[in-house]
């Protein structure tokens, strides 16, 4: 590799201190590196963090400096163009970002001797529609979270997996993530762990008024669909969809989310020898 593009958390990068250091290291050894901040506190309506369109052509990796949560901001803000990310974490071990910061300059080592592998990771592509018409659409790496709004009062979700009804959950949410998204919310909701790079869709629900509802796993190639349903005596609900816990989409009683396969995979460079099930092994310690 020779062209490379930092995007780093400035809460967690003070001063950019590391990502300089970074950018240094590699124009010493003859490479081109520009430095682009997460907006965390400039955010638009057309970027969730970074502006993509401010990565320079032709830049063969994006190196993400903060942690599993900026990664996910990252893969959604430059999906549309295809490049490779680097996680970085500055915290504590992630399951995305999982080289440590004190091992960046071994790590721009590899990427420059082009020793590592691309894992491609499934996305989800999210279509909102109220009164049959489309409001707003969206992409996330984890997962979509269509959630009670509002006072604490349980909703009534109607599930559809192409086209043919499912089931209706009375619940405080529905999750439908992907096998990255396995180890995040849905886990906490008593979803399985997915090996991440197994492409399926897990519905997950969340605090069900039911001791028998469990997780649901789909092929990745299905389509599944979240109506919200009636209200408290028969009134109107009021729901929001999530996407990877950023943007929020307000819901009401009959709109729909479409929720299928996104037609972009985001992508993943690997080149540490810690195995998924390492870090599972170091997660479930703590």
């Amino acid at each position: 590799m020779e062209k490379f593009f930092i995007i780093a958390n400035c809460e967690k990068d003070e001063g950019l201190k590391i990502s300089k250091k970074a950018e240094a290291y590699l124009k010493s050894k003859g490479k081109m590196c520009t430095i682009g901040a997460e907006k965390s506190c400039e955010r638009d309506a057309n970027n969730h963090y970074t502006d993509a369109s401010a990565i320079p052509e032709g830049v063969e990796c994006v190196i993400v400096l903060g942690g599993d949560g900026t990664l996910l901001h990252a893969a959604r803000d430059v999906v549309d163009r295809q490049i490779p990310l680097l996680g970085i974490n500055l915290g504590t071990l992630g399951y995305l970002a999982e080289i440590d910061h004190s091992n960046i300059e071994s790590a721009l080592n590899h990427l420059m001797l082009d020793e590592y592998t691309i894992e491609k990771r499934m996305m989800l592509s999210g279509r909102v529609f109220h009164e049959g018409e489309l409001v707003a659409e969206d992409v996330a790496l984890n997962d979509i979270v269509i959630g009670r709004e509002g006072p604490l009062r349980v909703t009534r979700f109607h599930n559809f997996v192409n086209g043919e009804f499912l089931n209706s959950y009375t619940a405080d949410g529905i999750i439908i993530s992907t096998a990255t998204g396995s180890t995040g919310y849905s886990l906490s909701a008593g979803g399985p762990i997915v090996s991440p790079e197994t492409n399926i869709l897990i519905m997950t629900p969340v605090a069900p008024h039911t001791l028998n509802t469990r997780s649901v796993i789909f092929p990745a190639d299905d389509e599944i669909t979240v109506e919200i349903g009636e209200g408290r005596q028969k009134g109107m609900a009021r729901a929001v969809a999530s996407f990877d816990g950023d943007t929020n989409v307000i819901m009401t009683t009959g709109d729909r989310i479409v929720i299928r396969r996104s037609i972009r995979d985001t992508q993943i460079v690997k080149i540490s020898n810690i195995s998924f099930l390492e870090v599972l092994r170091r997660k479930m310690k703590n």
